[in-house]
């Protein structure tokens, strides 16, 4: 099996990469874990992906990284996985409302890669080895900061996490038939500028250890 983690930037990754590296690369030959760096943003990431998928047919992508958060509710650090992604970028801001391409009539709802404007991960219940909490993620390329989009976000999509790389994994994957697992950690709430209320050595720190767990899970099983 050959498992891809991947996240847009290597000190996401970097902390685990040295135990896995020689925990399972070096001993195993049915078993084996690579590292990528897909760059920042859906067309980085779209692209690398894209690559990464036809030249080395992984078996498995996982996609690892920080997440801001919609729900306070959910504790900062805390680890979870997508279930299905929107893009909240593509379409336009009009009379205080959002239209996204399928308000617009651009894209069709039901067209693959998605289902119901969606992007879900049709491999969320095998794949999510240690039952981590499952929430809907949404995808942009501007950080939110603004209530009033926050609000028009909520009120479209109701999405808990918002990351800069998540749908372009959904969309790469779902179009290539590639296994997928994204999983994220809540460094900060949205609109929170104060990045001295963040929490992001203790959301690195859970990610990297939680991909530890899992990589061990899945090296068991495989």
């Amino acid at each position: 099996m050959r498992v891809f983690i991947s996240a847009a930037t290597v000190g996401e990754w970097m902390p685990c990469f040295s135990n896995i590296d020689k925990l399972y690369t070096e001993k195993s030959k049915r078993f084996k874990i690579y590292f990528h760096q897909s760059g920042v943003g859906m067309m980085a990431t779209t692209y690398s992906l894209t690559k990464l998928i036809m030249e080395e047919k992984p078996d498995l992508i996982l996609q690892v990284g920080m997440a801001g958060c919609f729900d306070n509710a959910v504790a900062l650090g805390k680890v979870v996985v997508i279930d299905k992604e929107f893009e909240g970028n593509a379409g336009v801001e009009e009379n205080g409302k959002w239209r996204d391409l399928f308000n617009l009539k651009l894209e069709k709802t039901n067209y693959p890669p998605y289902i119901k404007r969606a992007l879900p991960n049709p491999h969320i219940e095998k794949l999510n080895l240690l039952k981590l909490k499952t929430v809907t993620g949404i995808t942009v390329n501007e950080i939110t900061t603004r209530r009033e989009r926050v609000k028009q976000l909520v009120k479209k999509y109701e999405p808990v996490t918002e990351s800069m790389e998540g749908a372009a994994l959904h969309y790469t994957c779902r179009n290539t038939n590639t296994m997928f697992l994204q999983m994220r950690t809540i460094s900060n709430y949205i609109g929170e500028r104060d990045k001295s209320k963040w929490m992001m050595k203790e959301a690195l720190d859970n990610l990297n250890s939680t991909l530890i767990k899992y990589i061990d899970k899945l090296y068991k099983i495989a």
